[in-house]
């Protein structure tokens, strides 16, 4: 989700935003769930201060690789970090086995989605651009890759997942293509899916590499999403959030696509309703023109945060900036 000319360099999206809402303090314990490269990490940890202060930032990633990267980053800033190659659905037992106090943290952060240096690695198949075996795991001991999903599934279940993961309205045409082409041949690399993706969706391979949009794009993210479970743990997440986190303490999820914002939006939502959350983000943050044009993955981020009860409250905690019994 980022966009650099190496792996150092990367700006993660919406970062001012994400500072501003988090407002990391010296001594504070922070918690990135999505940490790939270290983009967010490493600002957040620059503002928690040196070790004898109290300061940590614990990272998550599911992909080894991105936390090789990160730990490399973070080593520079000389502050205190602990670095996790698990599933961010199991916060609540890691922070205690962090060591974490109460094992509750003063601010959660996500970014859901998938990594620069995942889609730039043809081996990884995130990628319809480059070919590469059709696989797609954040975590590649773990799960199934997505080419034993796509010759598996029904032709109904392609249809729906392709529509309910990838907002794609050619779905039922694509999955119909998928059961037929793989009746004659597995289909195992990322060019065979992306031309029949293509053909489907009556657009030639040529034609689809120059569209703003690409017409397997949708797809793509339909399987990652499938594959990864995000949804799931996604749900997990929102459940948990609550439960680390200290009086007056941030939740905060990027998301990219509908179906994710939608679960986040709603479980904030119901959280102020119900007392969980004291405060709700009504509108998300997105990006700036100017982030948007250096980095075109931005264009589809959305921030949306809600605070704890207690602490000392937020000058931005005010009547009206609250969700409403209407949204």
């Amino acid at each position: 989700m980022r966009k650099s000319a190496n792996r150092d360099a990367h700006v993660p999206v919406l970062l001012d935003q994400v500072l501003d809402v988090l407002s990391p303090k010296p001594g504070q314990i922070i918690v990135d769930c999505t940490v790939g490269c270290g983009g967010h990490a490493a600002a957040i940890l620059a503002r928690l201060g040196p070790p004898e202060l109290g300061g940590r930032l614990i990272g998550i990633d599911l992909d080894a690789g991105n936390l090789a990267i990160a730990r490399s980053r973070l080593e520079r800033t000389r502050h205190r970090f602990d670095l996790f190659n698990t599933n961010f659905a199991g916060l609540p037992a890691l922070l205690w086995q962090a060591g974490v106090k109460d094992g509750r943290a003063d601010a959660v952060l996500a970014d859901i989605g998938v990594a620069s240096t995942q889609i730039d690695d043809p081996e990884r198949g995130f990628s319809y651009r480059k070919p590469g075996p059709l696989d797609m795991r954040m975590d590649k001991t773990r799960g199934q890759p997505a080419s034993v999903l796509v010759n598996s599934m029904t032709e109904a279940d392609l249809a729906a997942a392709f529509l309910d993961l990838g907002d794609e309205t050619d779905a039922p045409h694509i999955a119909r293509l998928i059961v037929e082409r793989r009746a004659l041949e597995p289909i195992t690399t990322t060019q065979q899916l992306m031309a029949m993706v293509c053909e489907a969706r009556d657009f030639t391979i040529e034609r689809g590499a120059g569209a703003k949009l690409h017409p397997a794009a949708r797809t793509f993210q339909a399987l990652r999403i499938l594959v990864n479970r995000e949804l799931a743990n996604l749900d997990r997440l929102l459940t948990v959030m609550p439960t680390v986190l200290v009086p007056g303490g941030i939740a905060a999820i990027i998301t990219f696509h509908s179906g994710e914002d939608r679960r986040v939006k709603y479980a904030f939502r119901d959280g102020y309703r119900d007392g969980t959350y004291a405060f709700d983000k009504r509108d998300p943050l997105i990006a700036t023109e100017e982030e948007r044009e250096e980095n075109p993955r931005a264009r589809s981020a959305k921030l949306r945060w809600a605070r704890m009860p207690g602490g000392e409250p937020r000058a931005d905690a005010v009547p009206g900036h609250s969700i409403d019994d209407n949204s």
